[in-house]
């Protein structure tokens, strides 16, 4: 118990420490960090459904695939932005 009590007190100790700056950066980097994380969830999904769809209409097709393949790397390029569009968010909230 002595050591659970000790490192507890040693945590408290730390925590005093801690500048409202430093807590501030801290959690805006956390919140930075889960926006991106949702943000990327989606064009995730996105871009694994549409590629899952190109196959099966090249499959069912085969004389298509050309018009299907340029059309699914178009759909991919436009998912992909949604991607970027949050990374820049994340900068932003990271260092503003």
């Amino acid at each position: 118990m002595s050591a659970i009590a000790s490192a507890a007190s040693q945590v408290i100790e730390l925590a005093a420490e801690v500048t409202p700056a430093e807590a501030k950066a801290e959690s805006a980097a956390a919140s930075a960090g889960f926006a991106y994380g949702l943000a990327a969830i989606g064009p995730g999904i996105g871009i694994g459904y549409l590629v899952g769809q190109a196959v099966q209409a090249m499959a069912r097709q085969p004389e298509a695939a050309g018009q299907v393949q340029t059309t699914m790397f178009l759909g991919i390029a436009f998912t992909e932005a949604l991607a970027l569009i949050g990374f820049v968010v994340f900068i932003l909230l990271k260092f503003a």
